[in-house]
């Protein structure tokens, strides 16, 4: 089993068996002030990185260099080399070849230092996008370590569900 899909597994398992332990005991979800801290954080980064399309390139670079990303970032993704400035130069080429890039949380949640958000991401306005699951380690309010999966919405389904 390769480690993307070791990590979904455990994701599933873990999301599945605390949603259902969650509904059991009550609908509301508690988390620790850390827990929470670190998911607003990981939304504030996402959407700085993924839909501030009102800031030019260069100050959603800086915002995300100083506030969002640690400088010995750990990426899991095997496109991506190690590395802040490696993850920062990726994005200051996309928001150049994708200016409308947009993206949409779906669903968040938070457990220790581990940040889960399933977003929709769209390159154009016109475009199906895909759905993404970034999972980050959180350090001192931080990225410092992202597994990630990403799927395309296709044009059409063999179910009538969709994938958000």
């Amino acid at each position: 089993m390769t480690v993307l899909k070791l990590i979904f597994t455990l994701f599933v398992c873990t999301f599945v068996s605390s949603t259902f332990a969650t509904s059991a005991l009550a609908t509301e979800v508690t988390r620790t002030e850390l827990e929470q801290k670190n998911l607003d954080k990981a939304l504030y980064c996402m959407e700085i990185l993924e839909n501030r399309n009102d800031l030019k390139p260069a100050k959603r670079l800086e915002i995300l260099k100083a506030d969002c990303i640690v400088e010995n970032y750990i990426q899991h993704s095997p496109h991506v080399p190690d590395g802040r400035e490696a993850l920062l130069a990726i994005f200051a080429k996309r928001y150049k070849k994708f200016p409308q890039l947009s993206m949409s949380v779906k669903r968040a949640a938070s457990e220790g230092d581990l940040v889960w958000l399933h977003l929709h991401v769209k390159r154009t306005p016109d475009s199906l996008g895909s759905a993404i699951m970034h999972v980050f380690r959180m350090e001192n309010g931080k990225f410092a370590e992202h597994w990630g999966v990403s799927q395309r919405v296709p044009e059409t389904s063999k179910n009538n569900n969709t994938m958000f």
